[in-house]
């Protein structure tokens, strides 16, 4: 997408604070469109030649599209509350499509059942049935308590936390019986369902945040109740699009978007932010929101004497971080009419398959991830052509892989694991192809570590003790996208915009938003809240 440089559409910028958004990904976009909805003067500032950061679409020659990151939308409420709040409707910017089936499954490395994961509940208990009968029988009672534990957390995750004392506050009081912090992922699943391989039905979504349900909180059962109560969509022309028009109305409302302008620093007086440097020239500003990715940025554009509270370079460096991903982008002739639009092939040892990847290993038997978006949307490759995407996840950096010497071997793995697909002679079919791997996280997508989920959600690294959306220790300085609260996945990062950008229009003595929808009505199940009927094309 090519966004011109420039000033703003309107020139009645007199007299109006000016806010600077380092990052036009998701979370510095969102946060563009609430500032400038709210009178601001806001100008984005983009290191690279596109806007959407891990959102963005990836173009090739032959008409071949891929989404770089997210390749599905889970919980578009709050992004259908942002556009509302600009005056604009996600539904006509962006049309999106519920999948049914959401995704498949494939057990064993391939070998084992498969499951076409549907948010219709009968269907659903007949897929699990597959497993174990037993475990079918305890689906509905799984929803019912994720359903009151996202109504309960849901607070938690809609303010920031400035201090300790946010942690003994009501309403974290109040989700507290539902957090069972002595609890995993998979061992809270326990109480519903026996099958091992149930549990990493309903527990795979914590890759998500690129962590193990094995070691991942229980508060992230909510992941995957997300999928089954309010859908799984897939955005016309991919998750790209959405970035896309988030752009454009960031721009009707006035702000200035301007790519290949790479920040250097943020400036300072004493502690407050006033403005950023790019290629040597000072930008004031009266607030500065920081979208770029928390571990690679902060060591370069906020002092270290400003981050000795918390997240000075020492402890930057020894945070706990995510996993990464080996990916390929694959141009390739042909159509698979036996693929579904999302599927997930999980290791016949998928435990040992973890272990590998948070010992720094190369996974003996990986798993993966394949997007075939032309299964629902059709424009995604040329006519007879398919954009498939693999992802496979991996150690971050911190590990001792060498991909330079690796990759090109575990890419000829990747592809001879699609054979359990149903695809055995992709090379042949191949016209195009990317690869991006840890390495280039870190160097070409500016991802500290190459730790593509941004840090870890353990428990230790939540609420306030992630990197704050008012950044501690500073005056002016805000933070947006997955290494702040509430953390990471685009609904979530979306929220942390609303917070974020609440903090600063507080802090400015403006108006704040006041964007969030009616409560949906407990029991919506597979209807969908009302937002979500909305937007739905």
């Amino acid at each position: 997408m090519n966004i011109p440089l420039g000033r703003p559409a309107f020139d009645d910028a007199a007299g109006k604070p000016h806010a600077v958004v380092i990052g036009a990904g998701p979370g510095g976009l969102a946060s563009a469109m609430l500032l400038a909805a709210r009178g601001l003067r806001v100008t984005v500032l983009e290191r690279d030649g596109v806007i959407g950061g891990r959102s963005r679409t990836l173009t090739a020659p032959g008409g071949y599209r891929f989404d770089l990151g997210p390749t599905f939308f889970l919980y578009p409420r709050i992004l259908e509350e942002i556009f509302a709040a600009c005056g604009a409707s996600l539904r006509e910017e962006v049309p999106m499509t519920r999948l049914d089936p959401q995704y498949r499954l494939v057990f064993g490395g391939g070998s084992g059942p498969v499951i076409d994961a549907t948010p219709d509940i009968a269907r659903m208990e007949a897929e699990i049935a597959k497993l174990d009968p037993r475990d079918a029988g305890n689906l509905r009672a799984f929803l019912v308590d994720n359903r009151r534990k996202l109504e309960a957390f849901r607070p938690v995750l809609e303010r920031g936390f400035a201090s300790a004392a946010d942690l003994l506050a009501p309403d974290m009081l109040r989700a507290l019986p539902h957090l069972r912090p002595h609890l995993s992922v998979d061992a809270e699943l326990k109480r519903y369902f026996r099958d091992p391989r149930t549990r990493l039905l309903f527990s795979f979504q914590s890759k998500y945040l690129g962590m193990s349900p094995f070691r991942c909180p229980s508060l992230f059962t909510i992941l995957s109740f997300l999928e089954y109560e309010h859908g799984v969509f897939h955005p016309a022309g991919g998750c790209g699009a959405v970035a896309g028009a988030m752009a454009r109305v960031a721009q009707r409302l006035g702000a200035e978007i301007r790519l290949n302008a790479p920040v250097e620093r943020v400036v300072f007086q004493g502690r407050r932010a006033t403005g950023v440097e790019v290629a040597g020239e000072f930008v004031p500003a009266d607030a500065v929101v920081m979208n770029a990715d928390f571990a690679h940025a902060a060591p370069k554009l906020i002092p270290d004497v400003l981050r000795r509270r918390q997240w000075s370079d020492s402890h930057i460096a020894k945070a706990r971080y995510s996993c990464s991903t080996f990916m390929l982008y694959l141009g390739v002739e042909g159509r698979f009419p036996q693929l579904a639009h999302h599927t997930v092939l999980l290791a016949g040892n998928y435990q040992r398959n973890l272990a590998e990847i948070e010992a720094g290993l190369l996974p003996a038997e990986p798993s993966f991830y394949l997007h075939n978006p032309v299964a629902t949307d059709p424009s995604m490759a040329p006519e007879g052509h398919s954009s498939l995407y693999l992802l496979v996840p991996v150690a971050n950096l911190r590990g001792n892989i060498d991909w330079k010497q690796a990759a090109p071997a575990f890419r000829a793995e990747a592809l001879r694991r699609l054979a359990a697909l149903g695809i055995p002679d992709i090379e042949s079919r191949i016209r195009f192809e990317r690869m991006v791997t840890p390495n280039d996280w870190q160097d070409e997508f500016a991802v500290g570590f190459g730790a593509t989920f941004n840090l870890a959600h353990d428990l230790g690294q939540m609420l306030n003790f992630r990197p704050g959306n008012r950044f501690r220790g500073t005056e002016g300085l805000y933070l947006v996208g997955g290494g702040t609260h509430p953390g990471s996945g685009l609904p979530v990062i979306y929220e942390g915009a609303r917070i974020s950008t609440d903090l600063l229009l507080k802090d400015l003595g403006l108006p704040r938003h006041g964007t969030r929808l009616p409560d949906i009505a407990e029991g919506a199940g597979t209807a969908g809240s009302v937002a979500e009927k909305e937007i739905v094309a």
